[in-house]
């Protein structure tokens, strides 16, 4: 019988069983996976099998990250009496085909495997190297398959660590002499695959149930393995207060839970957890896993299985990297940094290694001459602690970005963030095309998000094209081009019709470009003046709140379940569609681009995006229709107008292009209103 390739539906559990069956028999150099990672696997469109008479003869598994263009194999898996009959190739092509709007097919493979030449012969180029996170420390040479689509930006985007804390359990699965049954779940987390999205890390506690192991060897051996593992050290105070919160919480929730000796020590680790600034704790503990809600209400720890990690490992960082609920009603202040207070900035911003701490308070008083006119601006938590620095001056048509520093701090990857949109707000607003971070030592976070919003390195410093255009492929390739010529480096070729995928890349990249005749859709969302308010600050509250943590650049929006043709990813444009007063109301405030679309209960889609803020429980259940199901809009990078375009405007528009315009309920709208009315909004005459 001839072989065909099956895209596997979680439906079709003979396949998915089949499937793992094969991949158990090579566990050893596929690395381990559980059948609920090809159960997910199946869900998301990721799991395609080569089948002969009904036996499943190779497969390969895959992630479709939603926040990521790429694929990323995982597994792909032939049976060793079929190889040698293309099976592999014809996988990697059935990939190809049926994604074809993704950058391309990212892979890890062990260097001592000796497979480099199945990877070139497949169409793989090497990309990077990586050392795992197994027992042995074994290097992973990185391959990329490139799919056709502009080669600009397959570097642009950076897989940012998940830190995980482990308990003693999981930590004795991956490092303990003895091998226990149940193990193998644990042991998923050292996959090669996911090499470069997680790191494991400890707190004291885990030293404490080392300490008090009986067996000499065991103890000996656990203890010398802790250096494979980041060290974690939070402020015993805050540990101590933050225990006692849980206890008083997990006492009032669980009615019949002991406290003991055991209650305290599971409580220890949530508490050290989230005194370190992390939020996510693995566990197999029965225990700890009852103790989860009260973890997440007091803590914001979310308590998981190994296995859960290793299956929502891109939502997880997510919601740890990027935490713009925290800064939502903070007391974050930002201001100017005044002569004088430069020592006093450098225990709190300066780096190690080569970021000699006097070198560097000298660097910020030379920013304080009269040649330039150089903004210091400096960020304080509501305890008055630095927390972040930049500097910034406009030198022609390029921003000058001397200093670009965070504390070390809790939410300093979200702080890192809202820094690099805010640079590129401002690099925008005066007129800048080019954008150089020339801070010989930026912050390891400032570095991460620098890359994913499209920094690219240039004569030792991390450069980025600001491309102020909404208009054709043809304009923005031409201005990008224009801008890539002066700093002798190359740019690429952009069609019209480009996927929905790569247009989305292309306009983060190259922010703030608009890609109109990409197949990049375009939707108008009606919301109403209290969520406007919440979400974008239009209308103003009375108290104003700082433009760099004003507007968080990711947020979620709840509607009714009903569909409109949404589609992921695309842009948006927002409309507040009533007001108490003249201006307040009726007319298109700003853009954002759309990034994920999740039809289910209220309380599912609350814990999904709970982490994004602005919403209460009560309010997603609100947002719910007969069925019981409400609908999240993820969506992030708002840009609010400076001209607002009125509801005359936008009709008055939308009659000039000939097109139908809907304002009752979320509507798709043609790319070429939305330019109309993105132009509009920007008009400054």
């Amino acid at each position: 019988m001839a072989i065909k390739l099956v895209s596997v539906s979680p439906v079709q559990e003979e396949l998915i069983s089949r499937a793992i069956a094969l991949g158990d028999r090579y566990t050893k150099t596929l690395g381990l996976l559980t059948p609920p990672a090809y159960e997910k696997a199946a869900e998301d469109g990721g799991l395609l099998t080569a089948v002969e008479a009904g036996e499943v003869l190779g497969y390969a598994l895959f992630g479709l990250p939603k926040r990521s263009a790429r694929i990323r194999l995982a597994h792909l898996c032939v049976a060793e009496e079929q190889r040698g009959r293309g099976l592999a190739r014809r996988l990697v092509e059935g990939i190809k085909e049926r994604y074809p709007q993704r950058l391309g097919v990212k892979a890890k493979c062990r260097r001592d495997y000796n497979l480099s030449g199945m990877w070139r012969s497949l169409g793989f180029v090497p990309d990077g190297e990586i050392r795992g996170r197994g027992r042995d420390g074994e290097i992973l040479d990185g391959w990329w398959l490139d799919l056709g689509h502009p080669d600009l930006f397959t570097e642009m985007e950076s897989d940012a660590l998940l830190v995980v804390t482990v308990d003693h359990g999981v930590f004795a699965d991956l490092r303990g002499i003895t091998d226990t049954a149940d193990a193998e779940e644990s042991r998923a987390l050292e996959a090669g695959w996911m090499a470069d999205l997680i790191e494991l890390a400890y707190t004291p506690q885990l030293v404490h149930q080392i300490r008090d192991l009986t067996d000499t060897s065991e103890r000996q051996h656990q203890r010398a393995a802790l250096s494979s593992l980041r060290k974690l050290s939070p402020d015993l105070a805050a540990v101590d207060e933050r225990s006692r919160q849980l206890l008083q919480a997990a006492t009032r929730a669980i009615p019949d839970l002991a406290v003991d000796a055991e209650l305290r020590l599971h409580l220890q680790y949530v508490a050290e957890t989230s005194c370190a600034g992390l939020q996510v704790l693995a566990t197999r503990d029965p225990m700890l896993s009852r103790l989860a809600d009260v973890a997440w209400e007091v803590a914001r720890v979310r308590v998981v299985s190994p296995a859960t990690v290793t299956l929502h490992v891109d939502e997880l960082r997510q919601a740890q990297v990027y935490r713009p609920a925290d800064l939502m009603g903070t007391e974050f202040r930002s201001g100017e940094v005044t002569p004088g207070a430069e020592e006093e900035l450098v225990a709190f911003f300066h780096q190690s290694g080569d970021d000699d701490s006097s070198a560097f308070a000298e660097r910020l008083r030379s920013l304080n001459g009269d040649a330039i006119a150089w903004r210091r601006e400096l960020l304080r938590d509501s305890q008055g602690r630095p927390v972040a620095l930049y500097a910034w001056a406009l030198d022609g048509r390029t921003l000058v970005v001397p200093v670009l520093r965070t504390a070390s701090h809790s939410l300093e990857a979200t702080l890192a963030r809202q820094l690099l949109f805010r640079v590129k707000q401002l690099g925008r607003d005066c007129g800048a095309e080019i954008i150089r971070i020339a801070d010989p030592h930026p912050s390891e976070p400032a570095k991460s998000a620098a890359r994913d919003d499209g920094f690219f390195p240039h004569n030792g410093e991390l450069t980025a094209l600001l491309v102020n255009v909404c208009g054709t492929a043809a304009e923005v390739e031409a201005v990008a081009g224009r801008l890539a010529r002066g700093l002798t480096v190359d740019t690429t070729e952009l069609r019209a019709g480009m996927s929905a995928e790569v247009a989305a890349v292309v306009e983060r990249v190259w922010w703030p470009a608009k890609i109109i005749d990409s197949d990049l859709p375009s939707f108008l969302v009606p919301i109403k003046p209290r969520w406007s308010t919440e979400l974008f600050n239009v209308p103003a509250t009375l108290i104003p709140r700082s433009d760099v943590l004003g507007i968080s650049r990711e947020h979620v929006y709840y509607r009714s379940s009903g569909r409109r043709g949404e589609s992921v990813p695309a842009r948006l444009l927002w409309y507040v569609s009533e007001g108490n007063s003249p201006g307040e109301g009726q007319m298109v405030v700003g853009s954002s681009r759309l990034d994920e679309v999740l039809v289910d209960t209220p309380d599912t889609l609350f814990s999904a995006f709970e982490h994004l803020g602005v919403y209460g429980r009560a309010e997603v259940q609100e947002a719910a229709d007969a069925s019981g199901r409400a609908m999240a809009l993820r969506f992030s990078d708002t840009e609010i107008f400076p001209k607002p375009v009125t509801l005359r405007r936008l009709t008055s528009l939308s009659k000039e292009l000939g097109l139908p315009l809907s304002l009752i309920s979320l509507s798709k709208i043609s790319n070429e209103l939305f330019q109309a009315v993105y132009q509009e909004g920007h008009r400054t005459t």
